[in-house]
């Protein structure tokens, strides 16, 4: 674990290459398959709805991990599943990612743009917000060079919430990582590490599901984290 958090604070991402089983990961695509939740063709929002991604959001190896790095009291409050295949394949520029689901709008300065998903209030959220929040993306998959996984600029965590200009700039100047995980591994990464991911070159599909905690549910001016 403490390696984890070494690689969290240097680098803004770790792997963990053998969390769980085959037979785990598969039973978690068996009940995902049956998900009565509404899901596009890239996967699901707001997954927390489904039991299968609640109990594993809490399962115990998965909260260490978390409250290694943030802290004692880190709880899930995210989930979103991405499922790229050849039916839905898609690439995504380099970003970070700033949006945060709320309980319900307040003017708190560092706060915003706002929008509204699926009936969620999200913010764009301010670093003192962001510090406090960590991925951790299951993989259901082997994530490799041709499925399209997920590509991160090591260390830019460090330097703030940028602008696309910066972003810009930044890739021009840093090595960019591939992360390739096995499958049932874990991918841990800070939410203002600048990533992105291209398109799949191969028929294997790339399942992910990326859970989100937060070392509190509630930030100064009263915003409070919705579950989602």
């Amino acid at each position: 674990m403490n390696n984890t958090r070494a690689d969290i604070e240097q680098s803004g991402f770790s792997i963990l290459p053998s969390t769980f089983s085959q037979d785990e990961t598969l039973e978690l695509v068996s009940d995902l398959q049956r998900s009565p939740l509404r899901r596009s063709k890239a996967g699901i929002r707001h997954a927390l709805r489904h039991q299968a991604i609640r109990d594993l959001a809490a399962d115990p190896e998965l909260l260490s991990v978390a409250r290694d790095v943030l802290g004692h009291g880190a709880t899930p409050f995210r989930a979103t599943l991405f499922d790229k295949s050849p039916r839905a394949n898609w690439l995504v520029v380099w970003h970070q990612d700033t949006a945060l689901p709320l309980q319900e709008r307040r003017n708190t300065s560092g706060w915003g743009p706002w929008s509204v998903k699926d009936g969620i209030t999200y913010a764009h959220a301010p670093v003192t917000a962001l510090s406090q929040v960590l991925a951790l993306r299951v993989h259901l998959d082997d994530s490799n060079a041709d499925n399209g996984p997920l590509r991160v600029l090591p260390g830019s965590h460090v330097k703030g919430v940028l602008s696309d200009d910066d972003i810009e700039q930044l890739v021009r100047v840093t090595p960019a990582s591939d992360c390739l995980v096995p499958q049932g591994g874990v991918l841990v990464m800070s939410p203002l590490i600048v990533h992105a991911s291209s398109k799949a070159q191969s028929d294997r599909p790339r399942r992910v599901i990326h859970i989100e905690y937060a070392a509190c549910r509630c930030f100064d001016g009263g915003l409070e984290l919705a579950i989602t």
